[in-house]
């Protein structure tokens, strides 16, 4: 067993912490442990070598850290803040070591204001803080008078002015170890673990409450459809602060699966390759961006190697799991031989399964990409529901273009009247921190949780989400407009990055985006069109009248009371430290328009 020490190990065996299925998040590692130990549980890329971490040493570097801060004199209840600009092990020995001491861990979000950090803190009364790097170090210490709770700012690495994480380890006794295991063996499954602040599109952040429960059987329940098991590797970069990739470990955890951690979005095809990973995350944003920069190879290509993509992605665009010809999959074979068989070589070669969540996969893309052979099982949830409340079945096993599964084991599912995804079970939230009026505004009388997406419950119980209740707007004419649908039709486009539909109480919708710069600039010296700047550019009469030439070309899917009537093109790249974006890319809608508040209203004129 390597580093665990054998002393802890028989407490444990006492208490029956090593024979239990997981019900504590803190028991995840244990199980891992006796079911399925790996030398490369959880890795990290440092100054270009992967650094592995065996299930073993994880739990015995955690369990010190757990010594460490009862040393300090942290007090079960107690809340500690992680925050890290990249995932990475330390993470995850933070959130083991910190509820092992029965302590609630705060994952806070690295790219969020000065004053979100300031409130989260305040609100959760962090005693302690762990970090990764000297930025985050500024960004804490700068609020760290106006939070009278805050005690210390640990870092990762050394960083200049601050205490190095080191520090609390040397602090760990061995003394305590019977009050480490009398601690654990007191944490109930209904108590809370784990305070999540949800970024949210618009108001102050909420901090929402999750037991050891709610996160640990979404995490069994997930499981159950992953389609990979011990042996696998999982490449992971979403922030492990969202509770969406957070529950992603735990699931490896649970079926054996190696945990890697990219080194930045901007590494993540080197990564993939390098790793060749069998299953990975993904929020649609990444996969339209995958796939926009295959279609621009695809174009650069020249004569029979042209046509055979084209041929190849045309099949795809028309794939259904059955009830083709015989000769539509005989052709559909031979393009995954040819043409696909490099998109899959793209994402590491391996591939079994990309979990996408956080917003909703554009229809066409889940068929394109299905056609081609690779597995994208799309599931829908929220923070408050630990967060999985359904997921499609793996390609061939039930999967069903389209939609985002079936409920998991011991989710509830209806529609209210209106058309809102009710949910219930044992993932639903505790509540949110201090906020009993907000709780009860997304709760039912009788136990259901409001979830504000508006969907439809096909046959067999299949989810299809149509867009989010409070983006839904009328115009003045009272119509009814659904955004997020014809936001992913329009960014089909290779012109378009990101876009926004607006036009609320309006005479008619209009379309706020930022171009595809790379492809744009491309374009503009193809038809010798000169630019010095990005703002000069998108000002052009040309490029104003080819964009808005592609968004009549999709408004012809829609009504003619909901097609975008007119345009407004930003020279801003949308991004999540500009507060265009969460952190998972989905809208923020109000600042959006409050950033072009001027050029929106001149649409009207």
């Amino acid at each position: 067993m390597g580093a665990w020490n054998t002393r802890l190990r028989i407490e444990l065996e006492q208490i029956n912490i090593l024979r239990m299925t997981p019900t504590r998040l803190f028991d995840f590692a244990y199980y891992a442990l006796e079911q399925h130990p790996r030398p490369d549980a959880l890795n990290t890329k440092i100054n270009g070598q992967w650094e592995s971490l065996s299930t073993a040493d994880y739990i015995a570097k955690s369990e010190r850290l757990a010594l460490g801060l009862i040393a300090l004199g942290v007090k079960p209840g107690e809340k500690i803040a992680i925050i890290s600009t990249n995932n990475r092990t330390e993470w995850n020995i933070c959130d083991q070591g910190i509820l092992s001491a029965a302590a609630i861990d705060v994952p806070v979000y690295p790219t969020i204001s000065s004053e979100d950090y300031k409130f989260i803190f305040n609100d959760a009364e962090v005693k302690y803080c762990f970090l990764s790097d000297a930025e985050l170090f500024e960004k804490v210490k700068a609020i760290q008078s106006e939070v009278p709770s805050l005690q210390e700012i640990y870092s990762f690495v050394p960083v200049d002015g601050c205490a190095h994480w080191d520090e609390v380890f040397a602090l760990a006794d061995e003394a305590n170890r019977p009050e480490l295991a009398a601690r654990m063996a007191a944490v109930k499954p209904e108590e809370l673990a784990t305070l999540i602040y949800t970024s949210g599109t618009t108001g102050t952040p909420k901090g929402v409450m999750l037991s050891h429960r709610n996160v640990s059987s979404n995490a069994l329940a997930s499981a159950q459809r992953l389609p990979v098991g011990p042996g696998a590797k999982s490449l992971s970069f979403l922030p492990l602060c969202h509770s969406y990739e957070r529950v992603l470990v735990y699931i490896y955890m649970t079926t054996g699966v190696g945990t890697y951690y990219a080194e930045s979005l901007e590494t993540i095809g080197d990564n993939l390759r390098e790793i060749h990973p069998e299953v990975f995350t993904a929020v649609p944003r990444l996969l339209e961006k995958v796939f926009d920069r295959i279609m621009d190879k695809g174009k650069e290509l020249t004569g029979i190697k042209r046509a055979l993509f084209f041929w190849a992605v045309g099949l795809a665009e028309k794939y259904e799991h059955s009830g083709k010809s015989p000769l539509y999959y005989a052709q559909l074979k031979l393009a995954r031989k040819l043409i696909f068989s490099k998109w899959q070589e793209a994402l590491g070669g391996k591939t079994e399964a990309v979990a996408s969540g956080a917003a909703a996969l554009n229809p066409r893309l889940a068929r394109i990409f299905a056609g081609a052979g690779i597995n994208i099982q799309e599931g829908y949830g929220l923070t408050e529901t630990s967060p999985v409340l359904s997921v499609n079945l793996p390609t061939g096993q039930g999967h069903k273009l389209g939609t985002v599964g079936t409920p998991i084991e011991g989710v509830e599912l209806k529609l209210d009247s209106d058309g809102e995804i009710l949910a219930k079970g044992p993932n639903i939230m505790m509540g949110y921190y201090g906020r009993p009026d907000l709780t009860a505004e997304v709760m039912t009388e009788d136990g259901w949780f409001r979830t504000g997406d508006i969907g439809e419950i096909l046959s067999g119980g299949y989810l299809r989400i149509t867009d989010r209740k409070k983006e839904i707007f009328k115009t003045a004419g009272g119509k009814y407009i659904a955004p997020q649908n014809m936001e992913n039709v329009y960014k089909e486009s290779a012109f378009v990055e990101q876009c926004m539909v607006a036009g609320e109480n309006r005479k008619f919708p209009v379309l706020i985006l930022q171009p595809q710069f790379d492809y744009l600039k491309s374009w503009c010296q193809r038809k010798d069109i000169a630019w010095t700047t990005a703002e000069e550019m998108v000002k052009n009469p040309l490029v104003v009248a080819r964009i808005l030439r592609e968004v009549e070309a999709k408004n012809a899917q829609f009504g003619k009371w909901e097609s975008v009537k007119k345009i407004l093109i930003t020279s801003d790249q949308w991004t999540i430290p500009a507060g265009h974006l969460t952190p998972t890319m989905k809208l923020r809608r109000k600042p959006i328009l409050a950033m072009y508040a001027s050029g929106y209203e001149d649409l009207y004129v």
